[in-house]
């Protein structure tokens, strides 16, 4: 018997396109669901101009000092529970999304949408920000994706995904890469 292995997508990976780049393989439509147990907040940073990839504003040219991306985090509260896109894999592109999320720690949650087991992504304690460090920005580019992402998995889902996330603690900038050490398959537009 197969064991079917799910990943709980709940930002650019929700785009299909995005995550085919990454797993080099055309990804079926997304499964809409819901993760409860966990809440999703603009609570993932990265040092901008330490790390693999930089990115400058595109109006003045100067780098924002940290980058927030969306992160999941633990909750009680049921009516948080970020809705998402269930996407199935196999064990080897698991370990591609890794080096794609390397900010990330894989972590198994409870079987949902008739997968045996599922995955998701969680903001490592060396790049989780629960309060955005000073001189913070989201790129743009990155936010809109998202958005796009989940306008597109069905009706609803954009709404409920602005109902389930908090609201961007720190100025979108419209930003241009600047520097680029990218692992093959991962973004670059932010």
């Amino acid at each position: 018997m197969t064991t079917r292995i799910g990943l709980f997508a709940y930002g650019s990976l929700v785009d299909p396109e995005s995550a085919s780049r990454t797993l080099g393989r055309p990804v079926p439509p997304p499964i809409a669901a819901r993760l409860e147990g966990w809440r999703r907040r603009w609570s993932q940073y990265r040092d901008n101009v330490a790390v693999e990839k930089t990115f400058a504003r595109v109006d003045d040219g100067t780098m924002p000092r940290h980058l927030l991306g969306l992160n999941i985090e633990r909750s009680d509260s049921a009516e948080r529970a970020p809705n998402g896109a269930l996407l199935e894999l196999d064990e080897e592109e698991l370990f591609r999304l890794d080096v794609r999320e390397l900010r990330y720690d894989r972590v198994e949650v409870p079987p949902v949408g008739g997968f045996d087991r599922v995955f998701t992504y969680t903001a490592k304690r060396a790049n989780f920000a629960p309060h955005p460090p000073q001189g913070a920005a989201i790129v743009r580019a990155y936010a809109d994706s998202v958005e796009a992402a989940f306008a597109a998995l069905g009706d609803g889902e954009l709404s409920l995904f602005r109902e389930t996330t908090e609201p961007p603690p720190v100025e979108l900038v419209d930003a241009v890469l600047v520097r680029d050490r990218i692992p093959p398959g991962n973004p670059r537009q932010w």
